[in-house]
């Protein structure tokens, strides 16, 4: 029996994970997640999927976040009638968050295809819509932690804690071959452990292969324990406070929006904070939260600390668009808890254009920006954005605070693969940017794992999967490697945009302004001439 393993999505960067286990019986997806980024990464959101979606069997979802669970709407609409197995945190998380994800499709789409109409352009449809979200939510199959299931014909899953967000699981898949049975080890996103809110990750020792996740490869963090990350978080509110306008957080609205609001409700409690009006402002996060009431219990702590997360008081949850604007009009300190949490999606988006360029607001980041976002702009220090078309200036004060990643580190990432070893075939390096690939790879050496085992695969590879080790097949990428993971050109239309602005406004005279722009209509159509000339555009092509 032939086994295959592709992997069509965070391969050379942190989004959109979906692997595809093949036999000569069966197909098996490992999650399906909606790309994020630039641009022409998030394009492959709207392409069709490199495999025939009714051939599926099933799914085996790991959590619910969007780049692992965002396009299983879209594997329904293109053919795909299995299970979808995943635990019960994550069926209930997902049960909120995929119709969210469709109503945003459908809402920008119509804002689209009305720049589309002025444009001249034809119409675009949604990836999908609530109502294919709601319908995919009938597929869906709960499984317990640690107990055998059977997936298809000769496959077998076992769900392991992963720690990272409630409901997460590393998956363990037993294949039956002629020889033996084959194991292969998912790690999903793992948790960095050492939390009150969530479990360590979890997983079996001695199995064939392993794909762990890479997001912090190349990143130690220093150990924050739950006393210590709270610490910090009063710092940057006393500061926020002594700015003395909003602090806005882009939260992701599944689980760091309720960690973060814990967190506030005990250090206003214990008065390490001065109380202040608080606006969970994402309709998803509200509804998450009703999961997180029910189904939050902590081991760790021994009681759910989500419990009390309700709106009232100080606390005030903002489900209606009306309500989100009404905050336009506070002023003073308060703080926004706005999706998404990379800025490139939701409500959070109107917030920044309306406080990035006050010098009195604080823009805090707590968790992991991905290449092209606006989140990981901001992050690097731009000093003006291009937002929905308008350009800002960023004067607000823009802070990172990286200890509510969920996300295992570097150190935390090697301690796990070394306590799943022995690791008999190859360890497969992905959901990570290259930095992040190459230095757990390093690590990994340097831990004892034979360097030819270690493989990085890129987006749409496949392997012949034997016990002992993995052989790559031929096959096509949609695209380049080095594309999912940096800027494109539409950030770089952006950014020129930006800087030509500030350049007129910083000429002397109308005069040196026209000079400006007469030179750069030149350079636009001496290249137009010379595409013309080589047949590249049609001759009735728009300068």
């Amino acid at each position: 029996m032939t086994l295959d393993l592709a992997f069509h999505g965070a391969a050379g960067c942190v989004t959109g994970f979906c692997a595809r286990l093949t036999t000569d019986r069966a197909s098996v997806l490992i999650d399906c997640g909606m790309f994020q980024g630039p641009k022409t990464l998030k394009a492959l959101n709207y392409e069709p999927f490199p495999f025939k979606a009714s051939e599926i069997d099933a799914v085996l979802l790991t959590h619910t976040h969007i780049d692992h669970s965002g396009l299983l709407p879209k594997l329904m609409r293109a053919g795909f009638k299995g299970p979808i197995l995943a635990t019960a945190g994550t069926r209930d998380l997902c049960a909120v968050m995929l119709p969210d994800a469709g109503d945003i499709q459908e809402s920008e789409v119509r804002h689209l295809n009305r720049r589309n109409e002025q444009r001249g352009r034809d119409p675009v449809e949604p990836i999908y819509t609530a109502r294919d979200a709601v319908r995919t939510l009938e597929l869906f199959r709960t499984v317990k932690l640690g107990r055998d299931i059977d997936v298809a014909p000769g496959i077998t899953a076992r769900y392991w804690e992963a720690g990272h967000i409630l409901g997460s699981a590393s998956i363990e898949v037993r294949v039956e071959t002629a020889e033996r049975p084959v194991s292969l080890l998912f790690s999903g996103d793992l948790g960095p452990g050492g939390r009150d809110f969530l479990p360590d990750p979890q997983g079996p020792a001695g199995i064939d292969h392993l794909v762990i996740e890479s997001t912090y490869g190349d990143r130690p963090r220093p150990p924050v324990d739950p006393a210590s990350r709270r610490r910090m978080l009063a710092n940057e509110l006393r500061a926020a406070q002594k700015a003395g306008g909003p602090l806005l957080i882009p939260a992701f609205a599944v689980e760091r929006s309720q960690e973060l609001l814990a967190d506030l409700q005990i250090l206003t409690r214990d008065g390490e904070i001065p109380e202040t009006d608080i606006f969970l402002d994402s309709p998803l996060a509200i509804e998450a939260t009703e999961v997180f009431r029910k189904r939050g219990w902590s081991p760790v702590i021994e009681r759910n600390p989500f419990e009390d997360l309700v709106s009232g008081g100080r606390l005030q949850f903002l489900r209606e668009p009306w309500e989100s604007d009404r905050l336009e009009r506070l002023r003073g300190w308060h703080i926004i808890l706005a999706a998404s949490g990379m800025c490139d999606a939701g409500r959070v988006r109107k917030h920044l254009k309306r406080l990035l360029w006050r010098r009195d607001a604080t823009v805090l980041l707590p968790g992991f920006q991905a290449a092209g976002t606006l989140g990981r702009i901001l992050a690097e220090g731009a000093s003006s954005v291009r937002i929905q078309g308008e350009d800002i200036m960023v004067r607000a004060r823009v802070r990172s605070l990286d200890i509510y990643s969920g996300h295992a580190d570097q150190a935390g990432l090697v301690a796990w693969a070394k306590s799943r070893q022995p690791v008999a075939g190859a360890v497969f390096l992905a959901h990570g940017e290259p930095d992040g690939l190459e230095g757990l790879r390093d690590q990994l050496l340097g831990a004892g794992f034979p360097g030819e085992r270690l493989v990085i695969p890129t987006l749409d590879e496949r392997f012949r999967l034997t016990r002992a080790g993995a052989v790559a097949e031929a096959g096509g990428a949609r695209i380049l490697p080095a594309a999912a993971t940096r800027p494109d050109w539409h950030n770089a239309r952006a950014r020129l945009m930006l800087d030509l602005n500030a350049r007129l406004e910083a000429l002397p005279s109308d005069a040196a302004r026209e000079a400006l722009l007469e030179n750069l209509a030149n350079t636009i159509a001496a290249g137009r001439a010379v595409d013309l000339a080589q047949g590249a555009l049609p001759a009735a092509a728009p300068v």
